[in-house]
């Protein structure tokens, strides 16, 4: 990264620990919840999901952890409400493929916003576990949910 780069990504993630979005309790009790855990860096997350009519309407991260884990989460929370779980899992997967490729490119056709900026945390292996951890945690609850147990809390750990 450059320097323009290097500041646009600490402002990003600075941005998003010091004012988290999604941490506001949802309206209504979950359709969908799980639990993540990053035992390398001590992060913990509990995400919570509201869905209706076939989209994901409200997304609630209360993380306990690093500036990078809590960003992540933070920009979860801003961008899947509106979309289906096809699109949120696509999105999820694109993530992690990123997180895990040299050039760290996701498509523009998901509409990626800030989550774009938090790819350069890949030139710091140690660091791509926590921002997976809200994503991993994501698709859990996913999981949980269509496997009918959304009641249970599926936990993850990276």
């Amino acid at each position: 990264m450059n320097g323009s780069m290097d500041d646009l990504y600490r402002e990003v993630i600075l941005d998003h620990h010091r004012r988290p979005r999604g941490h506001a309790p949802l309206p209504r009790p979950a359709d969908a919840r799980a639990e993540g855990k990053n035992p390398s860096c001590g992060d913990e997350l509990c995400l919570e999901l509201a869905c209706e009519n076939g989209a994901i309407t409200g997304a609630h991260v209360e993380c306990h952890g690093c500036a990078i884990a809590t960003a992540s989460g933070s920009i979860l929370a801003e961008l899947v409400p509106g979309r289906t779980p096809a699109q949120v899992r696509e999105l999820a997967e694109a993530f992690r493929v990123a997180m895990h490729s040299p050039d760290g490119v996701l498509p523009d056709a998901l509409e990626p916003g800030d989550l774009e900026v938090l790819t350069g945390v890949r030139k710091f292996p140690a660091r791509v576990k926590c921002a997976l951890l809200p994503w991993i945690t994501l698709l859990s609850a996913l999981d949980a949910r269509d496997g009918g147990a959304a009641a249970a809390p599926a936990t993850t750990e990276v």
